[in-house]
């Protein structure tokens, strides 16, 4: 097993969450899921938007790529074509991914490729001062909207079991040892993984506190069939008791990098034909 503290940042690396902030635990967790996994740093790539949740990889000590508002997923599905044997993952906020980034959010669960989402849903943009996210509940009063928020929420669960999505899965970042397990189980997975991990953002949303989470959520038990896509789409509708755990699994999809190559090498191991190159590089002048 890798030590865990080959992760950790400097001592008196500057962090830019509030004390309390749901981030940290998640922080955590995911060194612990790295170090259990035995992922060296030097292999793991972590890609992320824009946001409170998006700072994540600057607190690890892995390789990553901090890109655009709601841009997470297309670099993340690059780096893995290009080196399929990275640990790719894409961690941003609610915001960030169902919000920015719901075009690329859909499109990258209907290409499958071997990439691990987590999502940090604390159902409010921390980074723009309490601004609605798409997470939000009706109702939700903020400094953008003082009457409250007027639409529905948005179903990432729902959504991303109707276009095929082949790991669905809720944590709570209250929970370390089991968010932890389920990190794990999505990383191991061979295909698209979405975790959203229940947070509060403790400064911003006051409604979505730590205990309204825990009195939310609840496991489904051991006799619950991972493969029923019809059970995991009724969990998934059911916002009155949240549903925790892996949804919905299901394994033999092929991925997308391994459409793309079609039984050629990966790129990263390919030798550059530098006369064919030249070539073509004639063909335009």
């Amino acid at each position: 097993m890798i030590d865990k503290k080959l992760y950790d940042m400097p001592k008196g690396t500057d962090m830019a969450w509030c004390p309390g902030c749901g981030n940290f635990p998640i922080l955590n967790i995911v060194k612990m899921a790295l170090s259990e996994l035995d992922r060296a740093p030097q292999d793991v790539v972590i890609c992320s938007g824009i946001g409170q949740a998006a700072k994540t990889p600057h607190y690890l000590r892995v390789n990553y790529f901090n890109g655009l508002h709601g841009r997470a997923l297309p670099p993340a599905i690059a780096i893995k074509n290009v080196n399929p044997k990275l640990t790719v993952i894409a961690e941003s906020g609610d915001g960030d991914t169902y919000g920015e980034g719901g075009n690329h959010f859909m499109h990258t669960i209907r290409r499958n490729p071997d990439i691990t989402n987590i999502v940090h849903d604390n159902m409010i943009y921390g980074l723009t001062k309490g601004q609605a996210s798409p997470m939000s509940e009706k109702g939700l009063k903020n400094p953008i909207q003082p009457d409250g928020v007027i639409v529905d929420q948005f179903n990432p669960l729902a959504v991303a079991l109707s276009l095929d999505a082949t790991f669905v899965a809720r944590a709570f970042t209250g929970d370390i040892l089991q968010t932890k397990e389920i990190i794990k189980a999505a990383i191991l997975h061979k295909g698209y993984a979405l975790i959203d991990v229940l947070q509060p953002c403790v400064v911003f949303n006051k409604q979505n506190t730590y205990q309204w989470f825990k009195e939310k959520g609840y496991y489904v038990d051991e006799a619950h069939d991972k493969t029923d896509k019809m059970k995991a789409l009724e969990l998934a509708f059911d916002l009155d008791r949240l549903a925790l755990g892996i949804i919905y699994q299901r394994e033999g999809k092929p991925s997308y990098e391994t459409l793309v190559r079609e039984g050629n090498e990966p790129m990263f191991e390919r030798v550059l034909d530098t006369a064919a190159l030249n070539t073509l590089i004639k063909s335009y002048k």
